[in-house]
């Protein structure tokens, strides 16, 4: 059976000859090789380009979404463009047990990652990056600072985001503020990264105490952990937002895909630079 990236070719074939024959004008011509390009069944639709412009290819938000919807849209990542080492590996987020049972039945060579809610899915001729990626070179390396262990799952969902984006990391867990010298011990090696992201709730101070001892970015991402008036992590939210330190910025509560996708982004641009 032909994969839908041949099938794509075959219509744009297709369709310049028509062009060429003169039956459809260039206006056309454009709008339905646009329309081919990008197959939908109505309510899958996949951003194919989306590596070539952005860099990374299209993730999988899991919540909410049927198995049927996943696997769709993970089929058709597996068959879409691979990276620059020829890996190809898909990206699902905020997954729950009941649809990884069905999920690890259809893609047999995945990685779960039950605390971080991630499922990533590679194929059989590609090795699956582990959660951490080792680096030794400062360049280009992210660590990810929790403040404490209740913060673990949304601290997890960005190394592994960052493991699927090939960036090294480093995970330094349960160095809040309410314990200042746990953070202190770290601060060598955490001046020595392209970009931290930092994950915290209650308060949401450590990205602040933290941002006054580094020069790279730091990206705090709130999370919902603390008691009533936390308000489910608005509280850490708008005490991020209203940090004194210049080299932070703020993603939405929860958020350790979003955090460490800047971060991501932030690192792999320094290594880049640093080549």
């Amino acid at each position: 059976m032909q994969s839908e990236t041949n099938q794509t070719s075959l219509a744009v074939n297709e369709l310049v000859q028509l062009y060429e024959r003169g039956e459809i004008d260039s206006f056309e011509l454009g709008q339905r090789i646009l329309h081919a390009s990008i197959p939908s069944d109505g309510a899958v639709m996949i951003d194919r380009d989306r590596q070539r412009r952005c860099g990374f290819p299209e993730v999988v938000y899991g919540s909410g979404k049927s198995v049927d919807a996943i696997q769709t849209a993970v089929t058709r990542l597996l068959d879409g463009p691979t990276d620059s080492n020829g890996n190809r590996e898909v990206l699902v987020t905020r997954v729950i047990p009941e649809q990884v049972r069905s999920l690890s039945e259809l893609f047999p060579w995945h990685r779960w990652n039950h605390r971080a809610g991630t499922f990533r899915v590679g194929r059989n001729s590609t090795p699956i990056a582990p959660d951490a990626i080792e680096g030794t070179s400062s360049a280009g390396r992210v660590a990810v600072v929790s403040a404490g262990t209740t913060d673990e799952g949304i601290a997890l969902e960005a190394i592994e985001t960052l493991a699927w984006m090939g960036v090294p990391s480093k995970l330094v867990q349960d160095v809040g503020v309410a314990g200042p010298y746990r953070l202190l011990a770290q601060v060598p090696e955490l001046q020595s990264m392209a970009a931290i992201v930092c994950v915290a709730g209650m308060e949401g101070a450590l990205p602040s105490v933290l941002g006054g001892y580094v020069s790279c970015p730091v990206i705090a991402v709130p999370t919902s952990v603390g008691y009533g008036a936390n308000f489910a992590g608005l509280s850490a939210l708008l005490s991020m937002l209203n940090a004194c330190a210049s080299n932070i910025a703020v993603v939405n509560i929860d958020s350790g895909f979003k955090g460490a996708y800047m971060a991501g982004l932030i690192a792999s641009r320094t290594a880049g630079r640093n080549q």
